[in-house]
């Protein structure tokens, strides 16, 4: 049950020594998908109440610098915790076992979208109050003096 408590999208904020960067990070029931500009995200989390462990990786989706390890294809291993809608977590790379990774994540709240505006009837049109255009402009029309509703 607490898998489904921690579910979600979350905003990603991660740093290491090396840089920092931003992503989108969805949990569900115990898997890990999301990415950024230039990296997919995947991997798998384990729950103990507030606290988990997560093994993290990263493949390159589209040209441009190196992940924050300073390697386009890591393993990370994190452990951390929830406090409240955030998760904070922090570990290391295979790849770059002396590079300490922390990141926070920050749960989005799903947009209500919002209930559509009750229809109202079509106003009524009476043309016979539209302005008159000058008599010697004007030909012989057999809908000016109807409505129409």
């Amino acid at each position: 049950m607490l898998a489904m408590l921690r579910d979600g999208r979350y905003a990603a904020w991660f740093r290491t020594p090396r840089g920092e960067g931003t992503g989108i990070v969805h949990l569900a029931d115990g898997k890990i998908s999301g990415g950024d500009s230039m990296f997919a995200y995947g991997g798998s989390y384990e729950l103990d109440a507030d606290h988990f462990t997560a093994t993290l990786t990263t493949r390159r989706v589209a040209d441009g610098p190196t992940t924050v390890f300073g390697f386009d294809e890591v393993e990370a291993q994190l452990t951390g915790f929830f406090n409240g809608n955030r998760a904070i977590c922090s570990g290391t790379a295979r790849q770059a076992p002396g590079v300490r990774f922390e990141a926070t994540l920050f749960l989005q709240q799903q947009e209500q979208v919002p209930a559509p505006a009750p229809q109202s009837p079509p106003a009524c049109a009476d043309i016979t109050r539209l302005p008159k255009l000058p008599s010697d402009r004007r030909a012989a029309n057999p809908l000016t003096r109807k409505r129409f509703c």
